[in-house]
């Protein structure tokens, strides 16, 4: 038995976003935002799954949004690698999921409260352990809340868990558990079977319940994440060696300048041309050279 990878977001809409998922998403919001606690008794899937929907990383429908009983809208969204400005494309979706319950015309009480829910398979806040961290309006010093939650983020950073299947104790473990490693296993374990609506996410997992087109989609999906994180992780890799290229060049010009003054436009042009590994050793060179013409013979041999 083989499972797709629930963090694949293509896939976790499937999985969470269908229209037999309903009981599988009033458990799963529970235990992430309720702690465990049913609260949650029925809701409606507002965009429901459908497999001929994947396209490209910017494509912003594979989110899957709900409307609880009571009214109140929760998006939830599936994010496998680190973007620019992530944290504000999470604020705005809240506020658009609140904001477009009104049409014109309309009333502010007939606003319902609306949660964002983000599970991430990165690390967002380096300040806290926790895995799951939640956040609504409150003042900044005596904490005291505003609006009355009519506006929350709930963030689950999946990095942060480590449980292991024996460790499992509450329905939040065993969701966070599904999540992180349910492309690992290869049956359905009991203490996750005995949570029925787990059980039947299993099930919806399971390779073999799907359709060839599906896995395909799946798979190209997959994909695609993965290069994009690989791209990410260049890019950042690549800032890091510019930035500390840049710091290098400082270095070497400030070093040149105390030992012989102003340093000639030419010269300066080869030290900002020099890999970094020539610029550190250039910063010990600088000490044994007499002239500006020692200097010279260096960079003649190095560039």
């Amino acid at each position: 038995m083989r499972f797709i990878n629930p963090k694949v977001d293509y896939a976790f809409k499937k999985i969470f976003g269908s229209e037999q998922s309903k009981e599988i998403l009033i458990s799963f919001l529970n235990a992430i935002v309720y702690d465990g606690e049913q609260v949650i008794q029925s809701l409606t899937i507002v965009n429901p799954y459908n497999p001929g929907q994947v396209l490209t990383l910017k494509d912003t429908f594979l989110d899957i949004k709900a409307v609880l009983a009571d009214g109140s809208i929760v998006v939830i969204e599936m994010q496998v690698a680190a973007m620019t400005a992530f944290n504000k494309r999470v604020a705005y979706n809240l506020a658009k999921a609140y904001s477009n319950q009104l049409v014109t015309g309309e009333d502010y009480p007939l606003l319902n409260p609306a949660i964002a829910v983000t599970i991430t398979d990165f690390i967002l806040f380096k300040e806290t352990a926790d895995t799951i961290n939640k956040f609504v309006f409150q003042e900044v010093t005596k904490k005291f809340k505003l609006l009355d939650d009519q506006l929350q983020l709930v963030f689950v950073e999946l990095p942060k868990f480590h449980q292991t299947l024996e460790e499992l104790k509450t329905l939040t473990d065993k969701w966070l558990y599904f999540l992180k490693d349910a492309a690992s296993l290869d049956s359905i374990p009991e203490s996750l079977g005995a949570v029925s609506e787990i059980n039947f996410a299993l099930n919806l997992a399971n390779q073999a319940n799907m359709t060839v087109d599906e896995l395909a989609a799946v798979d190209r999906r997959g994909m695609l994440l993965q290069d994009e994180r690989g791209r990410l992780a260049y890019a950042e890799e690549q800032g890091e060696q510019q930035g500390r290229i840049k710091q290098a060049i400082a270095l070497v010009m400030r070093l040149l300048q105390k030992r012989f003054g102003e340093i000639p436009a030419t010269i300066s042009s080869k030290i900002e041309n020099l890999p970094l590994g020539n610029l550190e050793s250039l910063t010990e060179e600088i000490f044994e050279f007499e002239s500006l013409s020692d200097l010279e013979v260096w960079l003649s041999d190095n560039c």
